[in-house]
């Protein structure tokens, strides 16, 4: 006897070419943990976030004074490269300020003995002045056109009346009262340049620790009046010529090479403003009044750290 289909189980709709029936188009079924989202994983991601709400300004901006920075720019014409220019510098006066702090701290350290903090800072004072020098890079190709479209804004400012790059030449050596005279309007900035005019620059503590280190540096440039200019001394030379023809992995030659590198930069960076200048105004005079590039060509014909380019010939 033949079996015939159960009258409330009807048999499946046949699909006509192209066309699906109703059971193959259902989705495969799913669980209640893959059609909702992981709620652990939700909170993990959450943990992760940054904490975005504070009661008063970030703790970045307490730090950093962002809003403070961001908002010193008032350019005093409508030219929109007087931005470039203005943002540039203040960019130059913040790299001062944290070379003359390693100078300082290293000159500190030479003179408590402790060499390792010194060179720490002098390497470290390195490659602040590559970044300072790289901020030439927004000016360095000013035609004359661009830069007088402005340069009535600056009307005598100049940067050889920046305080803070006075202190970096100090440092180095470079002594000169007359260059207190431009701040005589303002006592507290005029204090510290006169304190830093009396005290010994950073190439007086590093000789001074060469003598006590046992090496013959002439008693006349020990004693020298530290307000005034260094000059090249033929006695320093010859103890750097000693240093140099001594052993070479010596500590005084990785001294001898990090002041070098010093050295060198600032010289980099003379010759870079030199050229941004001469490119921008030609030979015109400086906005301070100064002879301009001329000005700008004596300074960059001075060496730092003099006795420590000469002694190579010697070694």
């Amino acid at each position: 006897m033949s079996q015939q289909p159960a009258p409330d189980r009807p048999a499946p709709a046949q699909a006509t070419p192209g066309q699906t029936t109703s059971a193959e188009a259902m989705p495969p079924e799913v669980t209640s943990t893959e059609a909702t989202p992981d709620r652990t994983a939700l909170g993990a991601a959450e943990s992760d976030a940054p904490h975005l709400d504070f009661d008063g300004t970030t703790p970045y901006e307490d730090y950093v004074r962002a809003s403070v920075l961001t908002h010193l720019q008032h350019p005093l014409s409508d030219d929109p490269g007087e931005m470039v220019f203005l943002v540039t510098t203040q960019v130059m006066e913040l790299w001062f300020t944290v070379i003359v702090h390693e100078w300082h701290t290293a000159a500190l350290a030479l003179r408590e003995d402790d060499l390792p903090t010194a060179m720490a800072a002098l390497q470290r004072s390195t490659y602040e002045l590559e970044s300072l020098n790289a901020s030439w890079a927004p000016l360095a190709h000013l035609t004359p056109g661009q830069f007088n479209a402005y340069r009535s804004a600056l009307g005598e400012g100049s940067g050889f009346q920046s305080a803070m790059y006075r202190r970096l030449e100090f440092l180095l050596g470079e002594k000169s009262a007359s260059m207190l005279v431009p701040h005589r309007g303002a006592p507290q900035v005029h204090a510290e340049l006169e304190k830093a005019l009396t005290e010994p620059s950073l190439y007086d503590e590093v000789l001074r620790y060469l003598a006590r280190r046992g090496l013959d540096v002439p008693a006349s440039v020990l004693d020298r009046d530290p307000t005034r200019r260094y000059e090249p001394d033929p006695g320093v030379e010859r103890v750097w010529e000693e240093i140099y023809s001594g052993p070479p992995d010596s500590e005084l030659i990785r001294l001898g090479e990090a002041l070098t590198e010093v050295a060198e930069l600032v010289w980099r960076w003379r010759n870079d403003h030199l050229v941004a200048t001469r490119r921008a105004m030609g030979a015109k005079t400086g906005t301070g009044g100064s002879a301009g590039v001329a000005w700008l060509e004596k300074r960059a014909s001075k060496t730092v750290f003099p006795e420590l380019w000469t002694a190579r010939s010697h070694v």
